[in-house]
């Protein structure tokens, strides 16, 4: 039986200067860059964060501006990495210059993504499919969309009825069973 990763470790988070070095991280961001050697026993840290920024997450192929890969694999795993230009409220000489925030991609996004087109889901649909998925109650669904439970159970049945089953487990299984790979 396939297993859906979901995206619950935290994120990695860089705080860059002008020349990309790295002012402030998270331990998060250290251990995705650092895989498959232990956080601990990298000596100096600022010098392997520098190291690894200009090697691996600034994207080479690009020939103006500076710009960041958009994916990241770090073992088997994939993180987006999305880069933040920071202007420091117009000073000049503001610390920093750019943050970085790799996300670890979640396998489901595409199983979802696929589920979309398969079953002619709404962007609604599959806001609370997702939701489903992580594990999430009707009334914790509906506090995270801001709408009522009852709603959350009028989606849900919109979508049983889309995807031919009697059940939110039945939901669930569509999408992360044995069968889903041979969809794709």
């Amino acid at each position: 039986m396939r297993t859906v990763t979901m995206a619950c470790a935290m994120p990695g988070f860089m705080l860059l200067n002008e020349a990309l070095q790295p002012i402030a991280f998270n331990s998060e961001a250290v251990h995705i860059l650092a895989f498959p050697t232990r956080p601990d026993r990298i000596q100096q840290t600022n010098v392997f964060l520098n190291d690894r920024i200009r090697s691996s997450l600034v994207d080479r192929r690009k020939d103006a501006d500076l710009a960041f890969v958009k994916i990241y694999r770090s073992g088997r795993r994939q993180y987006i990495c999305r880069a933040f230009q920071i202007d420091g409220n117009g000073q000049s000489d503001s610390l920093w210059k750019t943050a970085l925030l790799l996300e670890r991609q979640s396998s489901s996004v595409t199983e979802l993504s696929n589920v979309l087109g398969q079953y002619d889901l709404t962007p609604r649909e599959l806001e609370v499919v997702a939701l489903l998925v992580e594990g999430l109650t009707s009334k914790e669904i509906a506090n995270r969309m801001k709408i009522s439970p009852n709603t959350v159970k009028a989606f849900l049945r919109l979508v049983m009825v889309k995807m031919d089953v009697s059940t939110r487990s039945g939901i669930v299984g569509k999408i992360i069973g044995p069968n889903s790979r041979e969809r794709s």
